[in-house]
């Protein structure tokens, strides 16, 4: 019996220690690729790229080239949320939370303001935005 049973254990080790199971890696809902203090539009507003020839003109950015692979044409949307003009450094617009809904994605956006307040400089401007991939096709609402 003390024979069966070493048997058994040898034989549950040696299958538990085996070859794990291809799985694959689930990737996150959206990721931030890039948040700017300056490098956006003069109005607030939120763009959202789906089309691959639009997300391909975002590969031409020398921080996202290396961000945005291949497959991610297919897979996944892109959206740019601009903040509008600000006359000093230390705004950004930043992803809240983001909600995945049976038909659409909704992402909660909160801009942010500098901890201090800077003297403006007189004719210079800074244009705050964020950049943010979606890991799916489906509708984007931006709030």
């Amino acid at each position: 019996m003390k024979r069966i049973l070493g048997v058994v254990l040898i034989f549950t080790t040696i299958y538990s220690c085996g070859p794990s199971k291809n799985t694959t890696a689930v990737k996150p809902l959206y990721e931030v690729l890039s948040v700017r203090e300056d490098g956006g539009a003069s109005i607030r507003f939120f763009e959202i790229l789906s089309e691959t020839r639009e997300i391909k003109m975002l590969q031409n950015d020398e921080e996202l080239k290396n961000k945005i692979s291949a497959s991610d044409l297919n897979e996944s949307n892109f959206v740019i949320l601009n903040m509008g003009e600000k006359q000093t450094l230390g705004y950004n617009i930043t992803v809240k939370k983001v909600v995945e809904m049976p038909d659409k994605i909704i992402i909660t956006v909160e801009d942010r303001e500098p901890k201090t307040q800077n003297v403006p400089e007189q004719d210079v401007y800074y244009y705050p935005c964020t950049i943010v991939k979606v890991n799916s096709k489906k509708e984007i609402v931006v709030e």
